[in-house]
């Protein structure tokens, strides 16, 4: 049955953090827009993933990229749900078998933000203050800018993290601006870290919609809310991130901006034991993004010392 406003339900699967939930929300006002559909031909389901289930230890510890996707990704395989909304950053680079991205929404802002009690600006941070993040990439940078920094492991949703901020367990900590704008929580913020010093991660900002590969029904529906420029910058992060097979021990970052037919791209590692700090930069054609992407890592992997990256951190 069509689901081009009448017919079938489109099963949608999701986390069910506040953020998510709004991501989800977006992908069902696009859809809305685009293909007609209301919220009486759209069913949400919430699934709990690892990675929301294990509040007390770093991902890194616990099985790295994957955890926030896996179980919603065994629901679309199963055929429980008939696509999955990811935040991109949370993917790791190798799919399951069987599914594929098939759309990703415009993407929001990719900057970092600084949320802190008692500076106006990240070199204002007292002396030896503590600094909550769970992300090693942002350890990396910050500890690259300021090294008195205490880094304290914190680990929940946005919400959660700011109330940590507010209560004074922590000084301060870094968030993404695009969950801060699509949660209206702007007014937190004490600092956007500009991307020329905070380099962000692979797929900050962008919201990817994951389907099974033979589900041309639902690839064509989404194909009408296909953002093509964010999917070009998010092809060609992730073929820079996949030759370097990160895991969440490896600092890296990565951002690709697309202006008319041109891709720019900036790509790094960090190796805080050593102080080593690699970049590269690439700049091409779009259709050119995956292997720009790929080529980029190559490079960074060989100056870094491949197999020595995961001993990173």
């Amino acid at each position: 049955m069509s689901r081009d406003g009448k017919g079938a339900k489109l099963h949608i699967g999701t986390r069910g953090s506040p953020l998510a939930l709004a991501q989800t929300a977006a992908v069902c006002q696009a859809l809305a827009r685009a293909r007609g559909l209301t919220s009486t031909g759209i069913e949400v389901r919430v699934i709990k993933t690892t990675g929301d289930q294990i509040q007390n230890r770093l991902l890194a510890d616990v099985g790295g990229k994957g955890l926030f996707t896996k179980e919603i990704e065994a629901a679309l395989a199963a055929g429980e749900i008939d696509l999955a909304v990811h935040s991109a950053k949370d993917m790791p680079t190798a799919l399951p078998d069987g599914l594929v991205i098939s759309a990703y929404l415009e993407r929001e802002d990719v900057r970092d933000a600084l949320v802190s009690r008692n500076a106006h600006s990240f070199a204002d941070i007292p002396q030896g203050a503590s600094l909550g993040t769970a992300s090693i990439r942002r350890e990396a940078q910050a500890k690259r800018l300021r090294p008195d920094i205490q880094i304290r492991p914190l680990r929940g949703n946005v919400h959660t993290r700011l109330r940590k901020v507010e209560d004074g367990e922590i000084d301060a900590t870094i968030l993404g601006m695009a969950g801060l704008k699509r949660l209206g929580l702007t007014a937190a913020i004490t600092q956007i870290l500009p991307v020329e010093e905070f380099l962000p991660a692979v797929g900050q900002g962008a919201v990817a919609i994951e389907t099974r590969q033979d589900d041309g029904e639902t690839r064509e529906l989404l194909a009408a809310i296909n953002h093509a420029p964010t999917a070009a910058a998010v092809t060609m992060e992730r073929a820079f991130l996949a030759v370097l097979d990160g895991s969440c021990r490896t600092p890296i970052a990565g951002h690709a901006v697309v202006s008319d037919n041109r891709i720019v791209f900036r790509g790094m590692i960090l190796q805080p034991l050593c102080g080593a700090v690699y970049e590269t930069e690439r700049t091409g054609t779009i259709v050119d993004a995956s292997r720009l992407g790929a080529d980029a890592g190559a490079e960074l992997k060989s100056r870094a010392g491949g197999d020595s990256m995961a001993q990173a951190v």
